[in-house]
């Protein structure tokens, strides 16, 4: 597949030995990098830049790395402000509780966030969008106190659109974070 970015074309390609068991996700292999804003009670309204990348080792999930990096007024870097790893699964049978409607399948994804937690999210994908939920949050002491989350992915002309809302602080669960990635080139 190769989509357009100005006069250059980013070409996506199934990686040969990605497990089978995760096809419903291959379209996310590869790295994603591009412009965000946090705005939560509480926290200033922040310009960011996202950048993800999903991998594979051949076996039946995928390796995910995001991190959320602010931009000042002048649109210069500024400081990383999350980072997180996990895995992305698709399970054989549909997990209690997650409906699962045609062209779409049940998936999981098992997060650690550097500033002290860690999620469970569950799930569908399919038709070019992904919906999550967490099913188990757990925090050390000094954690931020997030009850609960849910994400939004979204292939949307060539882009990856995401929309990550949050419960924490004591407020109800809201948007946190949202923005667009473009797919970058395979370093050679």
């Amino acid at each position: 597949m190769a989509r357009r970015e100005g006069t250059q074309a980013v070409t996506f390609t199934i990686p040969t030995d990605l497990a089978p068991e995760v096809y419903p996700l291959a379209w996310l292999v590869g790295a994603w990098s591009g412009p965000g804003v946090i705005e939560y009670p509480g926290i200033p309204r922040t310009d960011v830049r996202a950048d993800v990348t999903f991998d594979h080792d051949g076996g039946p999930y995928l390796i995910y790395r995001a991190t959320l990096t602010t931009i000042g007024a002048d649109g210069e870097e500024g400081t990383i402000w999350a980072s997180e790893t996990g895995y992305w699964r698709v399970p054989p049978v549909a997990p209690e509780g997650v409906e699962v409607g045609e062209n779409q399948f049940p998936v999981e994804l098992l997060l650690a966030d550097a500033s002290g937690s860690i999620a469970m999210y569950l799930g569908v994908v399919g038709n070019g969008r992904i919906d999550l939920a967490t099913d188990l949050m757990a925090r050390s002491s000094s954690a931020p106190d997030v009850g609960g989350a849910t994400r939004l992915y979204g292939h949307v002309h060539g882009e990856l659109m995401f929309a990550h809302d949050i419960a924490a602080f004591g407020n109800e669960l809201q948007s946190y974070v949202s923005g667009r990635m473009a797919r970058q080139p395979a370093e050679a």
